[in-house]
């Protein structure tokens, strides 16, 4: 096929499209994100239309595309869990046989007490909890004991809250690597998370200095093996948090949704082979995971109406895949990450049109797609489309 010198991987952060058969085993019969969104309030993506999110399943208000312009399909998970980090890794195509462990009960004396010894402090709360709801009943006791507030969820996380006045940034940071340190073997969570907050009780707001610290991935992925070929391969948004650094060339960090795109098209103007792998979380963050469907429709928006910047920032030589991690229904009583299908849209002026990429049998499908657009050896996990879509 024509030449393709470089892939844009943009992933919508907790975008579904509807249960995977085992999703019964996780609690999440029924979760379908993007449908569920567009049947309860309304989807115009307009843009995403034409490519052909339409075509991949029957979605309320949004109709096929006679001609998509992109290639399209959705995949399964084949890792066990739904977390953003085993997503994220199968993705680049490693695949994980067991979950990582959680803490429904909160996290035991042997964890909590050397933690608590290494940062001279004792802690707060130490259970599951809503990020935004332990910060406005912990908050004022956070201000007056000056104890980190450490919670978790449904997700292998260990979260610890700070107020920027009480604990400093960089503290606060210097303590998630020490639980990072800790956190390994039988307990080791997928990701440690710094959640800085400001403001007075009542008032309290989670700022934009979030950070995660992930285990590094059990084995190279594609992003070593990429990189190891002498090409570019920039992480945007918190692909550095989730890959622990290994694999990227170039890191650029990012505060919101926008700024995501907005570094993704800057990047694209460049003349460079290599991968573009972005992610962007406020679906997730900000509207799944707060039950916010309203927020998530116009956030699906605002990145729709981008789409066509994006498409004038790009060469001829790119090709565009959009797709997810998991997914995140904001209209189900869950606030935790739902086990979905992910979308996939592949679109590039090297490729085909409009060829139903079907239901593809893992997200490792996408990395080894990605290396044979490089001729990269070595991935054990995946399935190619790259033959579908040779022109």
């Amino acid at each position: 096929m024509a030449l393709i010198d470089r892939v844009i991987l943009i992933i919508i952060d907790g975008f579904g499209v509807g249960e995977l058969p085992d999703a019964s085993q996780y609690g999440d019969q029924g979760s379908d994100t993007m449908g569920h969104i567009a049947s309860e309030v309304g989807l115009k993506i307009p843009h995403m239309q034409n490519l052909g999110i339409g075509n991949i399943k029957k979605i309320a208000g949004i109709t096929p595309a006679k001609a998509p312009l992109a290639s399209f399909g959705m995949m399964a998970e084949r890792s066990t869990g739904k977390d953003t980090t085993s997503g994220h890794w199968e993705l680049m195509g490693v695949v994980l046989d067991r979950p990582f462990p959680t803490y429904p009960e909160g996290f035991p004396p042997e964890i909590i007490l050397p933690f608590e010894k290494a940062i001279g402090s004792k802690i707060l709360w130490n259970r599951p909890a809503s990020g935004t709801e332990i910060i406005k009943k912990l908050g004022q006791e956070h201000l007056h004991t000056g104890c980190p507030i450490v919670y978790t969820s449904a997700d292998s996380v260990f979260q610890i809250a700070a107020h920027k006045d009480v604990i400093l940034l960089k503290e606060l940071y210097e303590m998630c690597l020490i639980a990072r340190r800790l956190l390994v073997g039988k307990h080791g969570v997928a990701r440690v998370i710094a959640r800085p907050f400001i403001g007075q009780p009542g008032n309290f707001t989670r700022t934009p200095e979030r950070r995660d610290f992930s285990l590094p991935p059990p084995e190279e992925t594609l992003l070593n093996k990429l990189s190891q070929a002498g090409l570019e391969v920039t992480g945007i948004g918190k692909v550095e948090d989730i890959f622990a650094g290994s694999g990227l060339t170039r890191i650029i960090h990012t505060r919101n949704n926008e700024e995501g795109m907005k570094q993704t098209m800057r990047q694209a103007k460049k003349r460079e082979s290599g991968l573009i792998f972005t992610t962007l979380t406020d679906f997730d963050t900000l509207y799944g995971h707060r039950n916010n469907a309203p927020g998530y429709a116009k956030a699906l928006e605002e990145f729709d109406a981008v789409l066509p910047e994006l498409e004038e920032a790009k060469h001829s030589g790119d090709m565009l895949i959009i797709t997810s991690d998991h997914g995140c229904d904001p209209t189900t009583p869950s606030t935790d990450h739902s086990r979905e299908y992910v979308p996939l849209l592949v679109w590039g002026e090297r490729a085909k049109q409009g060829v139903n990429l079907g239901v593809r049998a893992s997200f490792a499908d996408v990395g080894k797609t990605i290396a044979d657009v490089f001729k990269i050896k070595g991935l054990p996990h995946g399935e190619s489309f790259l033959d579908d879509i040779a022109r």
